[in-house]
């Protein structure tokens, strides 16, 4: 009896280690607050999905999870999942800073006298493919003039390069007769599964259900904690 609370009560612990928790949320840009969508989410490292079209987000974590957000022209935004939450359905604002720089307009004037002496010196274009053209023909008939008594019956040559792309394409695609060994008939099991039942399925992406008054609180929340930082 005393073995069986034990394990009872290590099941729970367990079970208390694996609740899930529920994010629904929105990607934002930090400073004109436009919903940003297409943005890569990553949990623990691996990818998951994208944000909708209206940059809203939904997904399953566990305490401690580490969730990455990351868009083209925007800085990675980390989301911590904290192992002190409680509850197991949260909203949150995903706002990213932009990571794009902005220069000022560049102009660009050539000095006259570099111009006059460009102009005057000027050297006629010449076109690259042309010239590797015709540096090509040169080497392939100073190959054909110096190797031709090399080279033997063209017809024989392709047979053994064909007999040898042969053999190697045999040997890729399976074992060769000098490693061949007793194979268990046991390890072709997995395979004949794979080709009966096919890959398993990717789990879909959850579908974000946020609704307007809790972006709009998610908001209000993230312009206080601006104001704050101001004053």
């Amino acid at each position: 009896m005393i073995i069986l609370c034990i394990q009872i009560l290590n099941c729970q612990e367990g079970k208390k280690e694996e609740v899930m928790l529920l994010f629904n949320g929105v990607v934002m840009d930090a400073s004109t607050l436009v919903p940003l969508s297409n943005s890569q989410i990553f949990i623990n490292r691996s990818f998951y999905s994208v944000s909708e079209e209206d940059g809203t987000f939904a997904f399953w974590v566990k305490r401690n999870d580490t969730v990455l957000f990351s868009r083209l022209g925007y800085k990675s935004t980390v989301l911590y999942v904290s192992d002190t939450l409680s509850g197991r359905q949260f909203n949150a604002g995903i706002y990213m800073q932009s990571d794009t720089l902005s220069i000022g307009e560049v102009i660009i004037v050539p000095r006259l006298a570099n111009l006059r002496s460009e102009i005057m010196n000027a050297k006629p274009e010449q076109n690259a493919e042309i010239n590797n053209a015709r540096i090509n023909v040169a080497v392939s008939a100073y190959q054909g003039l110096h190797s031709q008594s090399r080279l033997g019956d063209p017809a024989l040559n392709y047979e053994v390069l064909r007999q040898k792309q042969r053999i190697e394409a045999y040997e890729r695609g399976g074992i060769p007769s000098n490693k061949m060994v007793g194979i268990s008939p046991l390890i072709l099991l997995p395979a004949a599964y794979l080709l009966i039942h096919g890959l398993p399925e990717k789990p879909t992406p959850l579908k974000p259900s946020l609704t307007r008054q809790e972006v709009d609180q998610i908001h209000q929340k993230y312009l206080e904690s601006l104001r704050k930082k101001t004053h």
